[in-house]
């Protein structure tokens, strides 16, 4: 009688390795530091330590948008913009377009997009992020129909941003002098501008140092958003108090202590209109870039606008900590 021969036991194929395609801002500050080809190793690097590849351009900024078209329409790759706030900024009117969940590395000064965005610590540990991170959707803001992420702003706000880069120049090595520097010179030249405001209906008109529109609201001392699909502006008016006012609520901002500032004034709203009243064209902050505009500004909400990868939060413990024993 012949012998069954028993089942040979299953092989599991493994899973294809994830692939990404990084297009990095060839002028960011990280990449500067370390030198081009040291820098592109070191991401790839980064991704095959996190078991992903990933395939490393690092082009001038005029050749973001054209590169990241390129890898939205690979379907093969994951896209990944690495840069600034700003650097993000301009190429969202790509990524909007892309069907499926984007990656951002930052790699700014401040990177308020990439914070909200649980991408902290060092490069690899971002890297490592992304390649464990899940999807989620977020709103965008659009003024006139230009793309922002996160913060628009007149007035205090967007003399900062332009006094910022320049001392980024006079203090290439010096995050700090660079910050003081700006923030002096803010505080001191910025002039009260009169605004007409539109909000949900309601008119109203302000004479302030500073108007800031953000997508969602932000709190604590380093401007996080619990949520980036809340489906809300806020707006933030700085009164006129003079130098004096500004330096508390400068200093407020970064104590973590602004939204009890009695010189801050906090509104919200889906919809938004800004009229300077000298109707002069003035500067506006799209994620820390200025432009000259001039006329209403239309602010409109774009809800889920956008599918990004997000840093996974950290698992819960199965028991309240103090009852963790170390193994």
């Amino acid at each position: 009688m012949a012998k069954l021969s028993e089942p040979s036991p299953e092989i599991e194929t493994p899973a294809p390795m994830r692939c990404f395609r990084v297009i990095a801002n060839a002028r960011a500050g990280a990449v500067l530091e370390a030198g081009a080809d040291q820098f592109a190793r070191r991401i790839a690097a980064g991704f095959e330590a996190a078991g992903c590849r990933a395939e490393v351009e690092l082009v001038p900024p005029r050749q973001l948008q054209e590169r990241l078209r390129a890898a939205v329409a690979d379907e093969t790759v994951t896209p990944v913009i690495a840069g600034g706030d700003g650097s993000i900024n301009g190429a969202l009117p790509v990524l909007v377009g892309c069907e499926r969940p984007v990656g951002v590395l930052p790699l700014g000064t401040v990177n308020v997009l990439g914070r909200d965005l649980g991408l902290t610590g060092t490069v690899e540990q971002q890297i490592a992020a992304i390649c464990e991170g899940e999807p989620i959707a977020m709103d965008l803001g659009s003024i006139n129909g230009r793309l922002f992420h996160s913060i628009s702003g007149m007035g205090f706000f967007s003399l900062m941003a332009r006094q910022r880069e320049y001392a980024r120049r006079r203090f290439p090595f010096s995050r700090l002098a660079a910050f003081l520097f700006a923030a002096t010179r803010s505080i001191l030249f910025t002039r009260p501008i009169r605004v007409e405001m539109e909000i949900g209906g309601e008119r109203r008109q302000v004479e302030a140092d500073a108007v800031l529109v953000t997508v969602n609201r932000f709190d604590g001392a380093e401007w996080r958003r619990k949520r980036l699909d809340g489906g809300e502006f806020e707006i933030h008016i700085l009164d006129t108090g003079g130098p004096l006012s500004r330096a508390k609520a400068a200093f407020s901002m970064l104590t973590g202590g602004w939204r009890n500032s009695q010189h801050l004034v906090s509104l919200t709203g889906t919809a938004v209109t800004l009229t300077r009243r000298d109707k002069r064209r003035g500067h506006v902050t799209f994620d820390g870039e200025v432009e000259r505009r001039t006329g209403p500004l239309v602010y409109r909400l774009l809800p889920d606008a956008l599918q990004v990868i997000a840093a996974r939060p950290p698992e819960p413990l199965p028991y309240p900590a103090e009852y963790q024993f170390p193994s």
